[in-house]
């Protein structure tokens, strides 16, 4: 192992791994419920009524993880092609 080499932790990069993954994890609970998710997560976001979301699989605890605009940022970020 080389020690003379500074390592790089890019934090925003684990942030935004993190919040997909989570992403994920509510729209299939949501979906195993019978839900349609994409309606239920845009309600949540825009309302911030977390009873949008289901509290199967803990997904309401989960998305509440995220802040609605950071997830709304990075919504508009991969729509447009910016995603990191």
């Amino acid at each position: 192992m080389n020690f003379d080499k500074t390592m790089s932790f890019n934090f925003e990069k684990e942030k935004n791994t993190r919040a997909k993954e989570i992403l994920k994890e509510v729209y299939e609970a949501l979906v195993e419920k019978g839900y349609n998710p994409i309606n239920q997560i845009v309600g949540y976001i825009l309302s911030g009524d977390p009873t949008y979301i289901t509290s199967y699989k803990d997904a309401r605890n989960k998305i509440r993880q995220i802040e609605r605009d950071e997830l709304l940022e990075k919504m508009v970020k991969y729509y447009i092609g910016l995603d990191e």
